[in-house]
């Protein structure tokens, strides 16, 4: 095998490669072998039809294109290592000539790892928001704490916004019965918009034994876009009681004896995750301003991968949900193209960041150890609710496991990039990162509890 290697950009290569003929043997034995185990000839035992009779029953072709399509690769892999060309993504191929008995010659255009030169780390200096508590904060954590205790109480009155009324509900499309459009005896909060439209405002003022009708355009169903009347009977109307706050209420509804000690973990635990916010919001400014200081160029090929592997996320998702692209872009009152700018620019500055790590990873030498790897593999598998083994399993199958390992590797890297920077507040306080980590070690813990 003979190759040569053409740089397009600092980020794509075009490798040459001629193969002699005498070099594909291996690959052509392979494809009459594997012809030949799916072929059925009368006369002949599977898997033992002579190359003759394949050529005359398959033809000669077939058989070349499939020992062509098992060499190129391996070629491929070896001009990669003769060239050490670091390459990213997958290979676009062309067969440039190729006639029975001569040389395959054909070029393999992919995206390589840019050459980049990092900036010192110690001279990258980052600010973020400076940790603040409001008291409403704490009161609004109060008060929906407050919100799942509270009772419901039978009132002789008319139904006001916040009450929950039991109803029975009958629809009607120019009087006949709408399919499924009637139901008896349910809970409804009145103002919360979760049942029909119009329904809300004529429940203010219904008291028990009331009934009403009023009209509403059905959204579902063989009547979709139409006119419905629906009749509405409150069977009972319910106040919401809070319960009074004190400490008999820190005792009903945590761990703590005073009302003052449950604010205070409140407290506690929003200073905790607004700390996770100041790690977040710094490693996100670094990386950004060490991006643009090392000019990392995109690789095309590989953006347009992840761009695409992103879409079909996103389509999953969707569907998982029971929605499609199509209602998700008329409910966020977006164009498909605008989606596809939003993930191409999102996966442009995600595969700079990645190049990024991969770089420093490669100059600090980071190893990545069994035990980090098997600990990342652990925390996968109970996120997809599967046993590790099944899921490492599963990731060797799909060859998805070097992967996984470059995303460890890349934490690591992350994590000297925080070692090294200087973060301080927007008060000029310096942040000290061991203390914000072990504010996201516990916040991690505490949503593991719960």
């Amino acid at each position: 095998m003979k190759s040569t290697v053409e740089t397009l950009s600092p980020t794509r290569v075009r490798l040459a490669i001629e193969v002699p003929f005498v070099e594909l043997e291996p690959s052509l034995k392979k494809a009459y072998r594997e012809i030949a185990s799916q072929v059925n000839v009368p006369g002949f035992r599977r898997g033992k039809v002579p190359a003759a009779v394949i050529d005359q029953r398959v033809g000669r072709g077939a058989v070349l294109n499939e020992a062509v399509q098992d060499a190129i690769p391996e070629n491929i892999l070896a001009a990669v290592r003769e060239h050490d060309v670091k390459t990213l993504g997958r290979p676009e191929v062309e067969i440039t000539e190729f006639n029975d008995g001569d040389s395959l010659k054909f070029t393999a255009e992919v995206d390589v790892r840019p050459e980049i030169t990092l900036p010192d780390l110690s001279t990258i200096e980052v600010t973020v928001d400076e940790l603040q508590i409001d008291e409403d904060e704490i009161d609004t954590q109060v008060g929906s704490l407050r919100e799942r205790f509270a009772t419901l109480k039978t009132v002789e009155r008319a139904a006001r916004e916040g009450d929950y009324v039991q109803l029975d509900l009958a629809a009607t499309v120019d009087g006949a019965e709408v399919p499924g459009g009637s139901a008896t005896n349910i809970s409804h909060e009145v103002g919360s918009k979760q049942l029909l439209p119009g329904l809300d405002e004529v429940l203010v003022g219904l008291s028990a034994g009331d009934a009403t009708t009023f009209q509403t355009q059905l959204v579902g169903g063989d009547f979709a876009g139409r006119d419905a009347d629906v009749s509405v009977t409150v069977r009972t109307v319910k106040e919401k009681e809070l319960p009074a706050l004190d400490d008999d209420f820190a005792q009903l509804a945590s761990e703590f004896d005073t009302l003052d000690e449950l604010r205070g973990d409140i407290r506690e635990r929003v200073s905790r995750s607004k700390k996770v916010e100041q790690i977040y919001a710094a490693r996100d400014r670094a990386l950004e301003q060490i991006v643009a200081a090392a000019d990392i160029p995109a690789p095309e090929g590989v953006v347009r991968e992840e761009v695409e592997h992103r879409k079909q996320a996103m389509v999953d998702q969707l569907e998982r949900i029971g929605a499609s692209l199509e209602e998700y872009l008329s409910s966020e009152e977006k164009t498909e193209e605008q989606i596809d700018t939003e993930l191409t620019e999102a996966a442009t500055e995600g595969v700079k960041v990645q190049l990024l790590l991969d770089t420093l990873a490669d100059a600090e030498q980071v190893q990545v150890s069994d035990d980090e790897f098997g600990h990342e593999i652990v925390h996968r598998a109970q996120r997809a609710g599967m046993a590790p083994q099944q899921y490492y399993d599963q990731l060797v199958r799909s060859g998805a496991a070097g992967a996984v390992y470059g995303d460890v590797r890349r934490g690591k890297a992350l994590a000297m990039v925080m070692e090294r920077i200087t973060i301080t507040d927007s008060a000029g306080n310096p942040i000290n990162l061991d203390e914000l980590r072990a504010a996201s070690d516990e916040e991690h813990d505490h949503q593991h509890e719960h």
